[in-house]
């Protein structure tokens, strides 16, 4: 019987929790409230940044860029969602971008616009327009809201309760969830991106991107020194452990180019 309403209730909330992801119009399971999403990944990025050496602005012009590449793309997608009746999806975002000292070739972005780069992507970065191609790849997993459609994947398959009465910031399970989605360090990753949500943030990262003044066609070069330094290091990038293909990529993103071309006004 405990099943049965169960499986009621997991649903019930499944046909109430269809949403669309931004500009890809692709419908995905959203079962987590955004607010819950927001209140855990700050407790975890709080965590993070006591634990890690940030790099200051002060003096540092790659600390320096990681801010305005955000701060720009920021506004253009807060804009954009703005002006085609979404703002209601960002509004609560509270924008931060981070320099952390660290050799891995990683860079994220947590629910509410938490976004940390690693100094050890900048050599592989090699320029601004690259750098924002990676933050609007990783902005673009929070704005398409990929972290809640994996958790809620994951919830549905183990049967955990997501209906009721439920606080689901305080259910052991969902926080393991999450830590294992979201958490940085040693479970960074361990239940990834699906290719197919990485291959939408290359399309909605390199529309960003070129939203905010940056030349979207600066993306493919990227991605192939990308690729060519994963192939190169002793053990995989965690950037680029669950991406697809760079064939599959590199072939996506140049059919991409005249549609992201068509957000790109280049700043004066």
């Amino acid at each position: 019987m405990q099943k049965k309403f169960l499986f009621i209730g997991v649903s019930v909330a499944m046909m109430m929790s269809c949403a669309k992801v931004p500009i890809t119009g692709r419908k995905q399971l959203n079962l987590i409230p955004e607010s819950t999403m927001q209140s855990m990944a700050l407790t975890e990025y709080q965590t993070f940044l006591t634990e890690n050496k940030t790099v200051s602005t002060a003096g540092n012009k790659d600390a320096d860029m990681v801010k305005r590449v955000g701060a720009r793309i920021s506004a253009a997608v807060t804009q954009y969602m703005t002006q085609n009746n979404m703002g209601n999806e960002v509004a609560s975002y509270k924008w931060e971008f981070n320099l952390v000292d660290n050799k891995e070739v990683n860079a994220w972005c947590m629910p509410g616009g938490k976004v940390v780069v690693y100094t050890g992507l900048l050599p592989v970065t090699q320029n601004e327009t690259s750098l924002a191609c990676v933050m609007g790849h990783e902005i673009a997993h929070a704005i398409a809201r990929h972290g809640n459609e994996r958790m809620s994947q994951q919830l549905v398959s183990q049967g955990i309760e997501i209906a009721g009465s439920v606080a689901l910031n305080k259910n052991p399970q969902v926080q393991n969830i999450f830590l294992q989605s979201f958490g940085v360090g040693g479970n960074l990753g361990m239940l990834a991106f699906s290719r197919q949500n990485e291959l939408e943030a290359d399309h909605l990262g390199v529309i960003f991107m070129a939203m905010a003044g940056y030349n979207p066609q600066e993306a493919i070069p990227f991605w192939q020194r990308m690729a060519s330094a994963s192939a190169s290091s002793s053990k995989p990038m965690e950037l680029m452990s669950t991406h697809p293909s760079d064939e599959r990529r590199i072939a996506q993103l140049q059919s991409l180019m005249p549609e992201a071309m068509k957000y790109y006004k280049p700043v004066k």
